[in-house]
């Protein structure tokens, strides 16, 4: 609002008598936006008896940015526990990362399969 502190407005009947004003200022405080953390979801890889070790880590590599190492670890872990997370993101981004695997995987004719799960907020 620039410089301007209050709006004072005169009308009057007739152009003769002004009607009085509030002459009293209004207190204005801005309160801040509460702003919560969006829910996180996880991406969790499903194990399968035909998909390719060395895909996997592919995907892991390409798709959740990991290092060959890390890649290595998580896609033992599907392999032996059934399952693993392979991230914690918003939903969208969490929806999108599990659509773009299933459909990279499917391409290559892979069953291999993840899909998401509402995290437990503790960076599973």
């Amino acid at each position: 609002m620039g410089n301007l502190d209050y709006l004072k407005l005169k009308l009057s009947k007739d152009g003769d008598h002004p009607v009085p004003y509030d002459d009293g200022d209004l207190a204005v405080q801005e309160s801040k936006p509460e702003l919560k953390r969006p829910p996180m979801y996880k991406v969790v890889m499903l194990n399968d008896d035909y998909t390719p070790m060395d895909f996997v880590v592919e995907v892991l590599e390409a798709f959740f940015g990991m290092t060959r190492e890390k890649a290595t670890r998580v896609m033992l872990t599907v392999h032996t526990e059934g399952k693993a997370v392979c991230g914690v993101f918003t939903r969208d981004i969490a929806e999108t990362k599990a659509a773009q695997v299933n459909q990279y995987a499917r391409e290559n004719q892979h069953p291999l399969l993840c899909e998401i799960e509402v995290s437990g907020g503790d960076g599973d």
